[in-house]
């Protein structure tokens, strides 16, 4: 599969801060690909980077085997965390306003269709609900048919029912081979569109793979996690696999049935006991002992 972009040696230091520390990876063609990481792990200025809006103290990033210039600018689309759209015009003026940007834009109602705006074409912009604006937000990042799409955290804030609907939306612009890069929060959201994700802390790239296989290499088994006020410590010092955090204690095991029972012979309490597959948040904390989310 051919790399579409590629980020070599990346670097942005702010005072004594490297937000972006010598930073490498290639992202293939038409993948959905997810740059994962707590705040402040130097995801968005790496993006931005890579969108030509920030300049890099060090490194470049490679458009099709040469380094992005103006001209690059024309063939991607960027939906940021936040945008101010025009007021006291519709969506539909808006999309026609947005077209006439670009010489060759996407039509029109084609745009419409690929975000299901078809119900909201005669809505003010400032009448617009969350999930509503996201997906006018991501239709104006699609006009000039882009070969990349960035997308910053766009469903943070939206309702499960209104992050869905976007997720659909993400499927069909990934149906036209359109290459996603996402930053997120959500891992359900990671786990479900991305086809390759990196891991990113303290402006370093920790691991990239695909999911099941950042997975497969991390955890065997399933995870045991259950509220813990220190009592035992010493009968579960024994464990093989277990983590003790302040209020919680996790263990991984192939043998749940064992592990049970060691626990039950420890007089663990098991009230408020859950038992689940490992997934990226489980990844990111095993890493970096911090939340995805913080």
């Amino acid at each position: 599969m051919t790399d579409i972009l590629r980020v070599e040696n990346l670097s942005k230091y702010y005072g004594s801060v490297k937000a972006v520390d010598n930073v490498s990876f290639a992202i293939p063609e038409g993948i959905c690909f997810g740059l994962l990481g707590p705040n402040g792990a130097g995801k968005t200025t790496t993006i931005e980077i890579m969108e030509g809006i920030t300049a890099p103290n060090a490194g470049r990033v490679l458009f099709r085997g040469t380094p992005i210039g103006a001209d690059f600018k024309k063939k991607v689309g960027i939906q940021f965390q936040t945008t101010a759209l025009p007021e006291f015009i519709t969506v539909k003026e808006t999309l026609e306003l947005f077209s006439a940007f670009y010489a060759n834009p996407r039509p029109m109602d084609e745009v419409i269709r690929l975000c299901s705006l078809e119900d909201i074409l005669q809505r003010d912009n400032q009448k617009l609900s969350g999930g509503q604006k996201q997906r006018m937000l991501l239709a104006l990042a699609i006009i000039p048919k882009p070969e990349v799409v960035f997308l910053d955290e766009p469903t943070t804030g939206l309702d499960p029912q209104a992050r869905r609907n976007f997720w659909d939306l993400i499927g069909r612009i990934k149906a036209e081979k359109t290459t996603v890069i996402l930053t997120t929060h959500y891992m359900d959201e990671a786990q479900l569109l991305c086809e390759q994700v990196a891991i990113m802390d303290q402006g370093k790239i920790m691991e990239i793979d695909t999911p099941d296989a950042l997975l497969a290499k991390h955890f065997d088994g399933v995870l045991i996690s259950l509220p813990y006020d220190g009592c035992c410590s010493d009968a579960l010092s024994g464990f093989d696999g277990l983590v003790m955090h302040d209020d919680s204690i996790e263990l991984q095991t192939t043998t749940l049935d064992t592990s049970l029972k060691k626990l039950l012979a420890a007089h663990v309490d098991l009230e408020g006991l859950s038992i689940h597959k490992p997934n990226l948040e489980d990844l990111f904390i095993k890493l970096t002992g911090s939340s995805l989310r913080t």
